[in-house]
């Protein structure tokens, strides 16, 4: 089956969420313009987008539509090349409105697990859980007779462990997108022990095709991303456990968000990071790698404690942000959560004193005028010059930071994670946005 047969019926599991949404959108964009070619005039393309609620497939077509017209609006030009045969379609308004129809009618919503029984292509994107993720794989396995290929979104599960339990046979690859998968240009690849090469060769063809940056990552609970994520999470928790009595806990918690966003020049600190991904995912991320790890239990008992203060964090349907371990007023960090007294402190209450703890630091390059700036390299070197020099409560801090993230970036590589340096750099500066990789030699 060639790599177009493969893409005419195809199942998105899970599609009206937050990353079954984009990987819908891209798979029915990839699937829209191999149909709209010349030879494959006539072919039927089905877009099956399964989900359990209809009125959230119903919120996903809206998104699907939007999104579809941006993306029109930028290649028109080609479009006019592909229409050329038609008369009826002069003006570029008829002809992204013909495009758009053309997408949105290859996509049937369904909350019928059992439409996937027809697809040769299945992408999962349903809730980390291990078990679920087994059951559904197995059932549409078993009942498809066209021997589906699996793609799962996992960022965190051996890919092995759900071959195996599903009975796959090595029809499953780890195609790890990045949020918001419309936009974020990494995808972490990871085989399985028995993934079909002819299954892996798709996957890197279908990537080139999204135009995504490749980064594979051996089959490892965590990867290469949440590898290094979920263990940063842990040494900022630690390091708020230190500073709460001297800075008190929100005190604390608004130092080492400060330090892990403007001193180390990150575009997020990492306790509003947090709240973007979501407390409880976070949790249970570490709860899942925890089980597949032979000598090390990842577990924060902060993360614990506010779970079960209701504390979650997360996005609203229409992408704004929850309040968390942070409070947001349009988007922005107003204040932070105290699990003690249960109430959000005013973050303009606590900077002056926390500023006042963490001393004299040299000012930091701000995240977005490095990012894009061809003397980056240069900018950094002579930050971290500076911070190198410096003493202060706040520089120490810093520096302990930013060795902490360099020894996990290693630890990846000397543990089997990720294959070279290049390859856990890579992953934290397009996946996560950093201005420089984890594994350098600013601080040494």
């Amino acid at each position: 089956m060639s790599y177009e047969e493969r893409l005419q019926h195809v199942s998105v599991l899970g599609a009206a969420g937050k990353m079954g949404s984009g990987i819908l959108l891209l798979t029915a964009v990839e699937m829209a313009d191999i149909s709209l070619k010349p030879e494959n005039k006539g072919k039927p393309f089905v877009l099956n987008a399964i989900d359990v609620s209809d009125e959230a497939l119903a919120g996903v077509m809206k998104y699907l539509k939007a999104q579809v017209l941006k993306l029109a609006e930028k290649k028109v030009v080609g479009l006019r090349k592909v229409y050329a045969g038609r008369a009826d379609l002069i003006d570029n308004d008829e002809i992204i409105d013909q495009y758009i129809f053309d997408v949105i009618s290859l996509v049937r919503t369904t909350t019928r697990l059992e439409s996937a029984y027809d697809s040769t292509m299945v992408f999962e994107a349903i809730k980390e859980d291990p078990d679920l993720k087994i059951s559904i794989f197995s059932k549409i396995s078993s009942n498809n007779p066209h021997q589906p290929w699996f793609f799962t979104n996992t960022s965190s599960i051996p890919i092995t462990k759900l071959d195996e339990g599903a009975g796959l046979l090595g029809r499953i690859i780890g195609f790890h997108f990045y949020n918001p998968p419309a936009v974020q240009k990494l995808v972490e690849i990871i085989k399985a022990d028995r993934t079909l090469p002819e299954v892996e060769a798709f996957a890197l063809t279908y990537a080139k095709n999204l135009r995504k940056v490749v980064v594979p990552s051996n089959d490892v609970a965590g990867f290469i991303g949440n590898g290094h994520f979920m263990r940063d999470i842990l040494y900022a928790a630690g390091e708020v456990d230190k500073l709460s009595k001297d800075f008190s806990f929100p005190g604390a918690v608004l130092a080492i968000n400060k330090i892990s966003q403007d001193y180390l020049v990150r575009p997020m600190g990492i306790f509003q990071l947090i709240d973007y991904v979501g407390v409880d995912v976070c949790s249970f991320i570490m709860s899942v790698m925890t089980r597949h790890l032979r000598e090390e239990t990842l577990h924060c008992q902060l993360l614990d404690t506010l779970l079960a203060q209701g504390v979650k964090g997360g996005q609203f349907s229409d992408g704004s942000q929850k309040d968390g371990i942070l409070k947001y007023e349009k988007g922005r960090p107003v204040a932070i959560y105290d699990p003690e007294k249960k109430v959000y402190v005013a973050i303009g209450d606590l900077q002056a004193g926390v500023d006042q703890k963490l001393g004299t630091m040299p000012v930091p390059p701000a995240w977005k005028a490095v990012i894009g700036s061809k003397s980056k390299n240069e900018i950094l070197v002579e930050y971290f010059n500076q911070l190198r020099l410096a003493s202060s409560v706040g520089a120490e801090l810093t520096k302990a930071y930013a060795m902490r993230s360099n020894f996990i970036g290693v630890e990846l590589i000397n543990s089997g994670v990720a294959l070279n340096e290049n390859d856990v750099n890579t992953v934290l500066l397009t996946g996560f946005f950093h201005a420089y990789g984890p594994i350098n030699k600013y601080l040494a």
